[in-house]
């Protein structure tokens, strides 16, 4: 299917939601629909709270897989919430997988302050030196492996000017984000050579589902296991740190690579707090 048409679902899909008319869409027989990691019958979950659609719209296809993909944000009456999207798209034109990550803060284990939903043109741009798929997933798959257990050891490649935003908020290069979370005012790279993260033990459950290649863009999703057994570690400049994770929990995360020159240049992620360990239904599939 090609990204014309994958997009005609997207966009027939965020009308209904924005109607809270999910029987107006051909679902194939046998889909699957899950919001924030737990399968839902159809018309379940935001379907019946959503008041409208935010104003941030970021879209991109895999036409080899037939998936179309979505951050944006979603207004219930409570707050507005990041929001990831994910939907397939069988042979038919029916959609047969649904997923979706909406961040409520209220609901959340980790509330980040003053979120923004900006466009990001680097996202939108054709790669100046495309990589091939299995290159962008590997490099996407490493991002993973240096985050996990991160000790200062880098798997990937990092564009020097790469930033990441998680749930509506710059976690990179973001001096006043630093006066809450100081390693905000570095680099991607920067905070991993510090070995800032090792308190993250495990990335698993790794899912690769949308690759956009004409764009540059890999659709990731996991968990990051934290047991909270890490009270103390030392960063690779010799400094000794307290951990902020001091239980155990998970997050179910979703992250969007741009991807040229062989290297990471931006990353958009939602992410939400769940019970430690807690499976994937996805995996199951």
């Amino acid at each position: 299917m090609n990204r014309l048409a994958l997009y005609a679902v997207l966009d027939r899909f965020l009308a209904a939601l924005n109607a809270r008319d999910p029987w107006s869409l051909d679902w194939a027989p046998d889909v699957y629909h899950s919001e924030n990691n737990v399968m839902l019958a159809i018309g379940d979950g935001v379907w019946g709270t959503i008041d409208r659609l935010g104003e941030y719209q970021l879209r991109f296809a895999d036409e080899q897989t037939g998936q179309v993909g979505y951050f944006g944000t979603v207004i219930e009456p409570i707050e507005e919430s990041a929001f990831t999207l994910r939907l397939a798209v069988n042979a038919a034109g029916q959609i047969s997988e649904c997923e979706m990550l909406i961040v409520r803060q209220s609901d959340s284990g980790i509330k980040f302050e003053n979120c923004r939903y900006w466009d990001k043109p680097i996202l939108h741009q054709k790669p100046e030196a495309p990589a091939d798929r299995a290159e962008m997933i590997r490099l996407s798959d490493g991002y993973f492996d240096t985050l996990q257990r991160n000790d200062g050891t880098i798997h990937t490649r990092f564009h020097p000017d790469c930033n990441r935003v998680e749930n509506g908020v710059q976690t990179t290069r973001n001096p006043e984000f630093a006066k809450i979370v100081p390693v905000s005012a570095l680099g991607c790279e920067e905070q991993f050579r510090m070995g800032n993260y090792r308190y993250d033990d495990d990335l698993r459950a790794r899912r690769f589902p949308l690759v956009d290649e004409a764009r540059g863009l890999v659709l990731a999703y996991g968990f990051i296991d934290h047991s909270g057994r890490l009270r103390e570690y030392q960063l690779t400049d010799g400094r000794t740190v307290k951990s902020p994770v001091l239980r155990p929990h998970s997050f179910y995360i979703s992250e969007l690579f741009k991807i040229d020159h062989g290297m990471i240049e931006q990353i958009e992620a939602n992410f939400i707090t769940v019970p430690y360990r807690m499976p994937s239904p996805w995996d199951s599939l």
